[in-house]
């Protein structure tokens, strides 16, 4: 098969940067996900409010981080395993409908008045059990709703829009209606939004995928999975920077009622507009991937993604305004999104399709799995050394972190370059 035409080429302005919404699988997905993570940002921001106003401690914050997360660095590759062998869109189907009921738990201990700690602690833990089986599904299931795979850039972008727009409406509704009624109405709120994309789901008309050859031992496909994504130096190089910047980079948001209320002396409405800031600096971000005509190039611009990341958290971390807070909390909200979604794509594109699910449950480790360890430590610094001492050391380590990733781009370059040559994706390609 010859390759096919450029979209950009004959594309312009919202028709590129929006390519991907033409295929109606996708299109179903962006309506109904783009409602449920808008009630997932209301949850988030309204659990770690909850936390912090029920125990007043930075490190019951990161043990509830720790608890929602750590199930996807111990059972991802499990999952990824499943997300291989099973139908992905019925993993998610499950997924969703178990986080739903979650949510409802919650809703109504809290409405009741009956929540307490261990409630929370024990439903984040259910959560992340869950969200270990969703994200490899998840992300695999991306390359089955679009049919080229030239757009498959495109649409990791728009789901990184998605993602960041509802960043900004979520937090933003969730503040208002903590300060006037209170956490429950969020939890109930998220409750109802997946429907949403239980609906779209089941709406979907997904062409099955071609039969795998038979099936080895799971311990067996655990260990191709582990070895073919190590064994490949770009596949490593990106998981582990990717790990890197999930580690020392998103506990900021751990951190953020220790920010909102006792560095800037504010209240839930501060939490709301800071994490509302760092959508604004993703969601231009994802506009910006999503505007790009295809993979080349990531490379260069996941190295300074990284960096950015790392110069907003010292910013941040040193600020004691909230006028000066907000827009650092853009600068770091656009590299972690552009990074992120990166390092996502170019996975996405070189990865063989019969192991899709098993790399990108190596990505979710990444993504997520690192998080609860970055939360943790992040909550155990916080009160020893403070919350803006604690940031700090983690932007620092961004930055290192980077600059070591770059020094390994061309190395990278050279064995990319024949996979993109053979996907048919702009063969003459002068850079990676």
């Amino acid at each position: 098969m010859g390759p096919a035409k450029s979209v950009s080429g004959n594309a312009s302005g919202l028709k590129l940067i929006f390519r991907a919404l033409r295929y109606k699988n996708y299109r179903l997905f962006f309506g109904g996900q783009g409602i449920s993570l808008i009630g997932t940002w209301m949850q988030s921001v309204a659990m770690s409010w909850l936390v912090y106003r029920l125990t007043g401690k930075p490190l019951l914050l990161g043990i509830v981080g720790f608890t929602s997360q750590i199930p996807a660095f111990a059972l991802a590759p499990l999952a990824g395993v499943l997300a291989d062998r099973w139908n992905r869109r019925r993993m998610l189907v499950v997924t969703q409908t178990l986080m739903m009921l979650q949510a409802l738990i919650l809703a109504v201990l809290v409405l009741t008045g009956t929540i307490a700690v261990w409630h929370i602690i024990a439903l984040s833990l259910a959560a992340g059990l869950v969200i270990a089986f969703d994200l490899p599904a998840r992300q695999s299931f991306v390359v089955e709703m679009i049919e080229r795979k030239e757009d498959l850039g495109n649409a990791i972008a728009l789901n990184s829009f998605l993602f960041n727009g509802a960043r900004i409406i979520g937090p933003s509704i969730a503040g208002i209606l903590i300060a006037a009624v209170g956490e429950g109405l969020c939890f109930l709120i998220n409750s109802v939004s997946y429907l949403a994309v239980i609906a779209a789901l089941l709406a979907m008309a997904i062409t099955p995928r071609k039969a795998r050859p038979q099936r080895k031992h799971i311990l067996h496909e655990l260990k191709e999975g582990a070895v073919y994504a190590f064994g490949s130096m770009p596949i490593r190089n990106l998981l582990l920077l990717l790990g890197a910047m999930t580690l020392l980079a998103t506990p900021y948001a751990t951190l953020m009622p220790v920010f909102a209320k006792n560095v800037l002396h504010g209240d839930a409405h501060t939490q709301g507009f800071l994490l509302a800031a760092a959508g604004v600096g993703a969601l231009t971000g994802a506009l910006y991937l999503a505007s790009r005509p295809g993979v080349l190039g990531l490379g260069r611009i996941i190295a300074v993604a990284g960096s950015i990341v790392g110069v907003g958290l010292v910013a941040f971390s040193a600020s004691r305004i909230f006028w000066i807070s907000l827009p650092m909390m853009m600068v770091t909200g656009f590299g972690m999104m552009v990074g992120m979604a990166s390092c996502n794509t170019i996975l996405q594109t070189i990865v063989d399709d019969d192991k899709r699910g098993r790399v990108m449950s190596f990505y979710a480790m990444a993504f997520t799995g690192a998080a609860p360890l970055g939360s943790l430590l992040a909550g155990v610094l916080a009160d020893r050394i403070g919350a803006p001492y604690t940031v700090r050391i983690g932007g620092t380590c961004c930055i290192l972190a980077a600059l070591v990733f770059a020094r390994k781009i061309p190395a990278m370059r050279q064995l990319v370059r024949p996979i993109y040559q053979s996907l048919n994706i702009l063969p003459g390609i002068k850079e990676d």
